[in-house]
């Protein structure tokens, strides 16, 4: 091929689902985030591997055009979110009817006229059988077979390429983006960090990465947002934290429409009483969640949140009551009170 020489480089090769170690799953036909999509005929039922973001949303989808649908993960759904959420998104889950077998040790699949899955739950052996296998396990980053470590290009335990703040790598004039990172997995965020590469690249390393205000949304019924830290994550970060739960059952809007499924989940330093994170689940969910990010890129507490004014009958209002629940029973607090 052409050799083609330049001062600096972008990296930007992406990513590719990632295939767990499941004994047979080479001698079975199963399908990803792409091809699941491309079917020209529903499955009548359908087994999804992973909890997390794709899976959850896959799993709905197709159990709300009619396939039956068995969604089974290793730890719980939406395992980097809050516990609350992945219990509430759960319990939605089972009320529409997909079945969800979690905490559970994957041993083989074979293929005998559709999928069959055998699996170890609570020490005794189990097996699911479905026309379709759908994997949604992650990502992996594309950064095999490009001979990058003898370039001087540092890999991550994940594959991912390491870069710094400026998306930079370990080699001088190389930069890498997206997927290929390894990290922070959202498309918007890959066009993020791209502008920044690409300006750094021409210019003088001057643009940082900062995503400590990043939303993250996943498009299920309730949707679920988040920015921020966890209250585990914040935990180990050796900080001091004090947290509301609100249910939706409390916010004037859910109750308006006649939909409480959800909860929103405030974590703040217990000291200054800043906000580090916030974390719902709601129909509505998705849309409020960049209200939260803006709070806290700002540094906000949750005094100042809460004594802001929010619009009645709206989902954002949650975020107001979610943080007067630090201090008051919101339950007993009147119609737009506070």
């Amino acid at each position: 091929g052409e050799l083609i020489r330049a001062d600096k480089v972008i990296l930007a090769t992406g990513s590719s689902p990632s295939v767990p170690p499941i004994a047979g799953i080479g001698e079975v036909s199963w399908l990803d985030s792409t091809t699941a999509l491309e079917l020209d005929r529903l499955p009548v039922s359908m087994i999804v591997i992973g909890g997390g973001v794709i899976g959850c949303e896959l799993s709905q989808m197709f159990a709300r055009m009619g396939t039956r649908v068995t969604l089974m993960c290793r730890s719980r759904l939406l395992p980097s979110s809050e516990p609350e959420v992945s219990a509430a998104l759960e319990t939605a889950f089972i009320e529409e009817g997909i079945r969800v077998v979690r905490g559970l040790s994957y041993k083989s699949v074979s293929a005998n006229g559709g999928i069959q899955l055998t699996f170890e739950k609570d020490g005794a052996s189990h097996i699911v059988e479905a026309e379709q296998l759908l994997v949604a396990t992650g990502r992996r980053p594309n950064s095999a077979d490009m001979d990058l470590e003898t370039h001087g290009v540092e890999l991550l335990p994940n594959g991912g390429v390491k870069v710094d703040d400026t998306m930079r790598t370990t080699r001088k004039g190389v930069y890498a983006v997206g997927d290929l990172t390894g990290r922070d997995m959202f498309v918007y965020m890959a066009a993020y960090g791209a502008k920044i590469a690409a300006e750094n690249a021409l210019g003088n390393d001057e643009r940082r990465y900062d995503n400590t205000a990043m939303p993250e949304v996943v498009f299920t019924d309730p949707q679920a947002a988040s920015v921020g830290l966890t209250e585990a994550g914040a935990e180990a970060l050796g900080r001091n934290v004090k947290t509301s739960v609100l249910a939706l059952e409390h916010v004037p809007r859910a109750l308006a429409a006649r939909d409480t499924r959800g909860l929103i989940k405030l974590v703040a330093d217990a000291d200054s009483r800043v906000l580090l994170g916030a974390h719902i689940i709601a129909p509505e969910g998705a849309d409020s969640i960049q209200t939260a990010a803006v709070a806290l890129k700002a540094g906000m507490s949750v005094d100042d949140l809460g004594a802001m004014i929010f619009p009645y009958l709206t989902t954002v209002e949650g975020l107001k009551l979610a943080a007067q629940t630090f201090d008051k029973d919101v339950s007993k607090l009147s119609c737009c009170a506070g």
